[in-house]
Order: structure tokens, then C-alpha cells, then sequence
């Protein structure tokens, strides 16, 4: 590592869905003339459009095919490695690039088929504000990825695998010798989490200010990579639409601006972050940027409040629909939401208790106006935390969290050196039975795993019902149990994702609930005796190991 501090900062914020950034004055009228190469302008090298900031930061945007070629930032080259420059997936084919200056805002614009990608820069700001146009499937544009030279932020983090010599996995998940793991896709963060992801020195910070993500897929919760760094150079991601364990199909339509951001070494400016702001910025109105939608074309979602809510989660609300989506936080102290920046529309209206769906309902969003929700009242019946069990292991709220190894799976691999073992049995009543239990089950690392309970004389007079809810699987893993000699039927699998999910990094699929109703036949009638439930993995996908069927915890319990 280097000698200067190179920690990676990101702020962990609860960010309403809204747009970003702020400013003032529009750009309007023709191609400028070109301004001296001191102070704010433009020049073209013949094969870039050259852009300086009047700041500290020159750009240069290839007039060939809209690739970002060069960020120098106070002198030094920060672009590129291997080769390659900036752009969308591994760059687009030969474009229409244009740009046009007007006052204090100059806007390169490319065109490639159907996608349009946007630069622009402001006078006196060390920053790039993009903006994406994906118009339809016809053009692939899951991400944007600003490609920084090697060396200059090197650092050890989760993500970095620049000290990670051997593949573990794929050709994406390496291991150092001390038998951590590393990996572009261990960013520790949903999307709700973060504004920024970058890296500083201490002198220098280079970042990508997050877009309000509302045409990416998969919600608040959402995780993917954000930020990788090997011994070829570093990258840093703005999420388009990403397919590893995606639940939702792919948004069209106007994305931004996300921002590259260069500061003394500090975070980027919060003005930057679109939970400060309502929808562009506001010198963004007059740019004719395909799609765009200003303040006054969008409308407001407001909730007086949620009953119903177990005070001990945090409560989230979700907006969305097949072209948008967007988040909020209910109030701790009585479930206030307010939902800003939306396109008009009808949404689904989604509140959740962690990351468990409770309540849903539809609303419709006009321009400029508000809609106004009264109290909302999440019926009991609907958070499965409520009934009444015998036993539980975990809590409801769609996530792992308090399992055996749910929180180092964020961020490394399942083999990891630091995780516990994935084996190992649970007696109820023995004390940490939650964090005795793996997060994670495979058919091939730990299925049949045990967990022991005893039964009263009544409750082993009566039928009951054992859950299992789940969060996401692997090749249609899914549990299968015995009690005793008693054997439940295999269980259909639900619409998961496709993609691996419990080894890159990401629990988040689909919560789903089995329900096995067993007989009172199939307990034991000698109280002192305890009960053996088995709890195995069936599927006949996968294949070995930690890419066999697998499923994530959300818990586990017998109702009463």
C-alpha cells in the first residue's frame, strides 16, 4: 500500500429517489467559438474535443466514438488503463459527437443507433456531468466505467484485488495469500447506501457522485459492483443496468447526471448528491438533452405517516413501474415519507420493513403536483414477524442479517479466510442459536444441517407450521426438511435470479416464504426428548461446492 492515506470514503446515506445536482444559466444558441486554452473553453486536438474547466481539471472526449480520452486533473493524467479509455460497457462504435458552448456551460453530445450520452462542464468546476440516454435493448449500456491509471490510488479494500494473485472464482474473484478474498463485486453497499464511491490520497479525491438511479433496476436495496481496482488501474461505476442477480427487466429513458468529481482530496461537494436537490440541475433545463424532464414536469409523493411498524427496523418506501423507480425513508417516529423529483405515472407503492415488502398499494404521480397519501396501516397478518412461534431463528426483514457469517458476505467470498465454518448444528434454547446458524445453505457444503428443539406435551399434541423464508437462490436451490422420520414434498422453486448471487457478494433476490405443514405424528411424544429437524438443499441445478444450489436465510421459525 502506499504511504499516503488512500482509505476509500463513501457516505452511508438514506436518500430519497429524487435527481441530482444544482447550478444556474442554461446552455442555448449555436457552436461557440473556440475560447483561449487559459481559462474556461474548448479547443479541438483534431481527433478530441478538448474541454477546460477554467478549474484545475482538462477533459478531452473522442470525436470518434464519445469515449472520455483524457482526464488530467492539476497537471497529471488520471484516464485509462490497459488501453482503454471512459465510456459505456467496453466503449461504443464509431459516433456522431458533437458540442455547442454557451456562458458557463459546455455540453459534448454523442450519438451512437438509439443511445445518447451526454458530457457537460461548468465554469470553475472540477467536475464532468453526464447524463445516458438508453432509448431501447438495441445498444447494451449496463454501466458507465471511468478508467483510472494504475498506482495512483492504490489501496487493499474489499474490491481491490491488486495484491490478490489467485483466481478463487470465474476470473473474477481472486484470493491473497493470506486467504482473504477480493473481488469487483464485494462493495459492501446497497444502492440506498451511498452517494459517491471513489478514492482519495489524501491530496486528491477522484469520485463518481452517484445518478438518482431512476431507470437502473432492482431498488433500494439493490447491490452490485460500484468500483474495482487491480495492479492494471482502477474503475469506478455508474450503474445503467446491471444482470448479475437482478430482479427487475432493464428501464429505458434519460439516466443522470451521475458526476465525475476531482476535490483536494475531501469528499465531492454534497451539492452534488441528488438527495440535496430535486430533480437536474437547473442550468440543465435548456441543454435539449433527449428526454430530459425539468422540476415542473415532475410530482411528489407524500405520506402522512405508517402504522403497523415495528420500531426496532428501519422502514423504507419504494415507487415503481416498468419505466422508474424511487425510494424514500419513513420517519422513525411515525412513518412520514416524502418522495420527490417522480415522472408522471401510476407506481406501485411498496413500504418495507428492512428489506421485506409488508404493504403495497398503487398511486399515480402528476406533473407538478402532490400526491397525498393518509396514514397508511400495515395489516399484522402482513409482516410474518408478528405470528406467534414456538421458536425463531432470525428476524423478518428480508435480509441474512444476525446469521452465522451475514455481514463478511457483502464483501468476500464464501471461502474466505475470516468466515466461520458453514457446518455445524443448533440446539433451541442453548443460547446464540441465530448466529450458530449459516446464512447461506449449499447442497453441497452444509445441507442436512440440524437444528434440535423440544415440544411441550400440547404443542406435541398438535399440527404446526415451520417457515423458511429466503432472500435469494442459486440454481433453484431450495429447502427441503424432515422432522424426525417425517419428510415433507420438495418444493417448487420460486422466480429467482439467474446469475450467481451468494458468492459475489449479493443476498438480494426474491423473498420468498416456504410453509411445510407438519402433522402432530411427526413429533416426539417423550418431552424430554428433543426433536431433529433436517434441513437440506434440493435442486438439480448447480454444480459443485459453493456453486452448487444454494439459498440465503431471512430465518426460520415454528409457529405456535
Amino acid at each position: 500500500m502506499s504511504g499516503s492515506v488512500n482509505k476509500p470514503v463513501r457516505r452511508r446515506t438514506f436518500v430519497l429517489g429524487t435527481a441530482a445536482a444544482a447550478g444556474s444559466a442554461a446552455l442555448a444558441g449555436p457552436l461557440a467559438s473556440t475560447a483561449a486554452a487559459a481559462g474556461f473553453g474548448w479547443s479541438d486536438d483534431g481527433s478530441n474535443y478538448v474541454v477546460d474547466t477554467g478549474a484545475s481539471l482538462v477533459f478531452k472526449v473522442s470525436k470518434t466514438n464519445g469515449d472520455l480520452a483524457s482526464l488530467v486533473y492539476k497537471g497529471t493524467e488520471y484516464q485509462g488503463y490497459g488501453g482503454k479509455n471512459s465510456h459505456i460497457e467496453s466503449g461504443l462504435g464509431t459516433s456522431t459527437v458533437t458540442l455547442a458552448q454557451s456562458g458557463s456551460t459546455i455540453l459534448v453530445s454523442v450519438t451512437y443507433g438509439t443511445l445518447k450520452l451526454y458530457y457537460a462542464a461548468r465554469s470553475g468546476e472540477n467536475n464532468v456531468y453526464v447524463w445516458t440516454n438508453k432509448a431501447d435493448a438495441s445498444v447494451s449500456a449496463t454501466r458507465y466505467i471511468v478508467r483510472v491509471k494504475a498506482g495512483l490510488f492504490l489501496n487493499d479494500e474489499p474490491d481491490s484485488y491488486t495484491y490478490a494473485p489467485t483466481t478463487v472464482e470465474a476470473s473474477d474473484v481472486f484470493q491473497k495469500s493470506d486467504g482473504q478474498t477480493r473481488s469487483k463485486h464485494y462493495s459492501k453497499l446497497r444502492v440506498i447506501d451511498y452517494d459517491y464511491i471513489g478514492w482519495t490520497t489524501g491530496g486528491v479525491g477522484l469520485w463518481v457522485v452517484r445518478s438518482n438511479h431512476e431507470k437502473a433496476s432492482g431498488g433500494p436495496f439493490y447491490r452490485s459492483l460500484l468500483r474495482h481496482q487491480s495492479a492494471d488501474g482502477g474503475g469506478l461505476y455508474e450503474i445503467l443496468y446491471y444482470g448479475e442477480n437482478q430482479t427487475e427487466s432493464e428501464r429505458y429513458g434519460l439516466q443522470g447526471p451521475y458526476v465525475i468529481a476531482f476535490t483536494d482530496g475531501g469528499a465531492p461537494s454534497s451539492a452534488l448528491y441528488h438527495a440535496n436537490l430535486t430533480t437536474s440541475p437547473s442550468w440543465a433545463d435548456s441543454l435539449g438533452l433527449s428526454g430530459y424532464v425539468p422540476a415542473s414536469g415532475r410530482g411528489r409523493v407524500a405520506g402522512v405517516g405508517i402504522t403497523g411498524r415495528n420500531t426496532a427496523f428501519a422502514y423504507t418506501v419504494g415507487l415503481a413501474n416498468s419505466a422508474a423507480q424511487y425510494w424514500g425513508s419513513a420517519r422513525a417516529s411515525d412513518g412520514y415519507f416524502s418522495i420527490t423529483g417522480v415522472l408522471p405515472g401510476t407506481y406501485t407503492l411498496t413500504v418495507h420493513k428492512g428489506e421485506l415488502a409488508v404493504y403495497t398499494t398503487s398511486v399515480t404521480v402528476t406533473a407538478g403536483g402532490t400526491t397525498t397519501l393518509n396514514t397508511i396501516a400495515v395489516p399484522t397478518s402482513n409482516d410474518p414477524g408478528n405470528a406467534t412461534a414456538i421458536w425463531r431463528l432470525g428476524d423478518w426483514d428480508g435480509t441474512p442479517g444476525g446469521f452465522k457469517n451475514a455481514a463478511l458476505m457483502t464483501y468476500a467470498h464464501p471461502s474466505d479466510v475470516r468466515a466461520a465454518a458453514w457446518t455445524g448444528n443448533v440446539v433451541i434454547g442453548g443460547g446464540g442459536e441465530t448466529a450458530a446458524f449459516p446464512a447461506y445453505l449449499w447442497k453441497d457444503v452444509n445441507s442436512g444441517l440440524v437444528v434440535y428443539f423440544r415440544l411441550t406435551a400440547a404443542q406435541a399434541a398438535a399440527a404446526h407450521t415451520l417457515r423458511i423464508g429466503v432472500t435469494t437462490a442459486y440454481a433453484n436451490g431450495r429447502p427441503q426438511i424432515t422432522v424426525n422420520s417425517w419428510t415433507s414434498s420438495i418444493p417448487s422453486p420460486p422466480a429467482q435470479p439467474s446469475t450467481r448471487s451468494l458468492t459475489v457478494g449479493s443476498y438480494r433476490g426474491n423473498n420468498y416464504t416456504f410453509s411445510y405443514s407438519v402433522p402432530a405424528s411427526a413429533w416426539l411424544t417423550d418431552t424430554s426428548q428433543y426433536n431433529v429437524l433436517r434441513i437440506y438443499v434440493v435442486s438439480g441445478s448447480g454444480t459443485t461446492g459453493y456453486l452448487s444450489a444454494g439459498t440465503a436465510v431471512d430465518a426460520i421459525d415454528l409457529l405456535a
